[in-house]
């Protein structure tokens, strides 16, 4: 914590990035990536390349499709990264986007990741039947107005925040009837918006606990390396360089918030300046900038030149 230099740290999205031709451009350019997608191809044992790169939509937007595919599509932005020298001095993910972070700090093999997320989505898929749950995104509500109206709204059935993804969008999880009236709720203490979420489930609550017992088993049947790299975790928004607590952390995500916000939080307060989205989309560009407003942040997925991003940022890298 004395270094005072500029520090640059790696962060991952979560689901809801993913489309139809992401990393195609990654494929077509460079070879780093090109071997990351053939070893995906192999380790689930179907060609998540192709459905990454030509779909169809539906296929892709299937939860146990489309967290496999964001970590191959993400790790590939990170092996071309990384193959210029580029180093971060912390990583971070937002939900199925710390497993990215995983094989980045290495703490997981692509192989072990992508086998864990693919067994993620699947019980994800299975926890809650379909139109019984599902998500919305709170715009413009802060913190205690959203958890109040979440603990009212019980009444009607269960709901709880479930993404604190930055000062004003959060993100709630539950049952359709808590859902229904936590929005009432929210627009009466000042929400700007109340937004339904194309999702499969309740993900992030305790309505995702049975997938999460299920998954602990596949998750201690699995070696978790110490990372080389720290990695700040969701489940707490703390910094962690022990595999063993990061297991853990791990373990309780798959029910418990994503507090997005304290994670940015905490790389800042680690000397972080210098954030890079590897993976599809810029969902994360936006939050950290409105979470630390003097950040640098920029995304890389392929749809650029890789010296383009990397020119446009803070000179921060450790070669």
């Amino acid at each position: 914590m004395g270094d005072s230099r500029e520090k640059l740290a790696f962060v991952f999205p979560g689901q809801g990035c993913q489309k139809v031709g992401m990393g195609k451009e990654l494929q077509d350019n460079y070879e780093a990536a090109r071997k990351v997608f053939q070893e995906a191809d192999q380790a689930l044992g179907f060609s998540v390349s192709r459905l990454c790169f030509e779909g169809p939509m539906e296929d892709l937007t299937l939860t146990k499709n489309a967290q496999p595919a964001i970590v191959a599509a993400s790790v590939a932005a990170f092996a071309v990264v990384r193959s210029l020298g580029v180093v971060p001095d912390v990583v971070s993910g937002h939900s199925v986007g710390e497993y990215a972070a995983l094989v980045a700090s290495g703490v997981l093999s692509l192989k072990d990741a992508l086998r864990l997320v693919r067994i993620r989505g699947e019980l994800m898929e299975k926890a809650c039947p379909p139109g019984v749950g599902g998500m919305s995104a709170v715009i413009g509500l802060d913190r205690e107005g959203v958890i109040s109206a979440c603990r009212e709204a019980r009444r009607a059935g269960w709901v709880q925040p479930a993404n604190f993804n930055s000062p004003t969008q959060i993100v709630i999880s539950g049952e359709l009837q808590g859902l229904r009236k936590a929005k009432e709720l929210c627009l009466a203490k000042g929400a700007r918006r109340v937004i339904p979420l194309r999702v499969s489930g309740p993900f992030h609550s305790k309505m995702m606990e049975p997938a999460g017992l299920e998954l602990g088993s596949h998750l201690e049947n699995t070696n978790f390396d110490t990372p080389r790299i720290p990695q700040v975790m969701n489940i707490d928004g703390k910094m962690s360089e022990s595999g063993a607590r990061i297991k853990e952390a791990i373990k309780g995500q798959i029910s418990q918030p994503v507090l997005w916000e304290d994670c940015v939080g905490e790389m800042w307060k680690y000397g972080v300046r210098t954030f890079i989205q590897l993976g599809p989309g810029k969902a994360l560009i936006g939050l950290i900038r409105e979470i630390q407003p003097e950040a640098c942040a920029v995304a890389f997925d392929g749809t650029a030149p890789v010296d383009d991003v990397l020119r446009s940022v803070r000179e921060v890298f450790r070669q």
